[in-house]
């Protein structure tokens, strides 16, 4: 069983940043592929970005805005977000999966509870 928390959400101007933590639990985090999703009021989830040992995946929504990093020693994902846009506003999930190819078709084992990130124009 792994354990996935998420922190860091807020309210931010459109155009402004953002950094979202995520911590998980065992001692083998550095095999971990981890991904972060978002769900938007009246939409389903969708994969923002993946990272694993072999590289990172990212959704074409947000491709050069936002950065999927990790700090391994530290059990941490984090998700820089940059020039964020309204439409950016969504509850944001921290997930383990299997692999990249698999969470960005939405799948992963374990999942946070999720963080707000509301964006205002």
């Amino acid at each position: 069983q792994v354990q996935v928390a998420e922190s860091g959400g807020g309210l931010v101007r459109a155009g402004g940043s953002l950094r979202l933590s995520c911590a998980a639990s065992g001692r083998t985090f550095s095999t971990y592929t981890m991904g972060w999703f978002r769900q938007a009021p009246g939409k389903e989830r969708e994969f923002v970005a993946a990272i694993s040992w072999s590289g990172v995946t990212y959704a074409d929504s947000v491709k050069g805005r936002f950065s999927i990093s990790r700090d391994i020693g530290k059990n941490l994902v984090y998700l820089q977000m940059n020039t964020l846009k309204p439409e950016d506003t969504a509850v944001y999930y921290c997930a383990k999966g299997d692999d990249r190819r698999a969470m960005a078709t939405g799948r992963a084992d374990y999942w946070g509870q999720g963080t707000q990130v509301t964006v205002s124009s």
